[in-house]
C-alpha cells in the first residue's frame, strides 16, 4: 500500500499542518483526507507542489508497505 509521508516531513521542516493547508489552498476536507491517507488518488501538480513546499523528492513523499 502506498501512503503519503506528509506529517514526518512537516515535522522535519518545523512546519504545521495548518501552514501546509494554507499553502495548498484546498478545501479542509480534501486536505484532511490527503494528510490522513484516506484518499485514493492525488494529481501530479499536487505532488509537485507538496515536494516544493516540503523540500523533498517524490521518493521521500511516498512510503510503500508491501505487506498491506
Amino acid at each position: 500500500m502506498v501512503t503519503l509521508n506528509i506529517l514526518p516531513l512537516l515535522e522535519k521542516k518545523g512546519k504545521t499542518k495548518y501552514w501546509l493547508y494554507k499553502q495548498l489552498g484546498m478545501s479542509y476536507q480534501n486536505f484532511s483526507r490527503m494528510v490522513n491517507n484516506e484518499t485514493s488518488s492525488i494529481n501530479l501538480e499536487r505532488i509537485e507542489t507538496l515536494c516544493q513546499l516540503l523540500d523533498c523528492t517524490p521518493n521521500e513523499l511516498f512510503l510503500i508497505d508491501w505487506e498491506k
